[in-house]
Formats: C-alpha cells, sequence, structure tokens
C-alpha cells in the first residue's frame, strides 16, 4: 500500500498545472518520497492538495504558510527548490 501512495504523489507531483511547482514538486519527490516517514508522506499529500498559486506563495516566501502546513517538510521543500526566491 505505501509504495502505490508513494507512486501516486510522484505522479501528482510532476502533474501540476503550473510548470514551476511542477519542477519543484515533482524534484522533490523525486529525491525524497521513497525516504519519507509516513507521518511525512502524509503532509506531502496534504500539500499536494493546495492550490498551487498558494502553495508556490509558501514555498518562495512571499506569503506565509497556515499553521496546519507549517512544518519541516514545508521547510524542505523551500529548501531544495530552485533559487527563485530572491
Amino acid at each position: 500500500m505505501s509504495d502505490m501512495r508513494r507512486k501516486r504523489a510522484r505522479l501528482r507531483a510532476w502533474r501540476r498545472g503550473l510548470r514551476e511547482m511542477d519542477l519543484i514538486l515533482g524534484r522533490f519527490a523525486d529525491a525524497q518520497v521513497e525516504s519519507l516517514s509516513e507521518a511525512d508522506l502524509d503532509r506531502f499529500e496534504a500539500l499536494l492538495e493546495v492550490a498551487d498559486h498558494d502553495l508556490y506563495q509558501w514555498i518562495i516566501g512571499t506569503t506565509q504558510a497556515p499553521a496546519e502546513f507549517d512544518h519541516a517538510l514545508l521547510a524542505n521543500l523551500r529548501a531544495s527548490a530552485p533559487a527563485s526566491n530572491g
């Protein structure tokens, strides 16, 4: 079951609609999804439900993520994103 979740998360990460988010989330998923704990996989899947525009703003730091999304996994995503946030 976990393998299927991870494959689905990777596919969803690469098929966002906004190319920047495809690259950020897809690359992150390719590099990290296999090593995520079940709890972090839950968090990643929750982030995949967020609208691209909102999530992109949280990742590049132009807006603050709501408390329920402001966790270590989002910080890890920020750190792995290309340096387009400055």
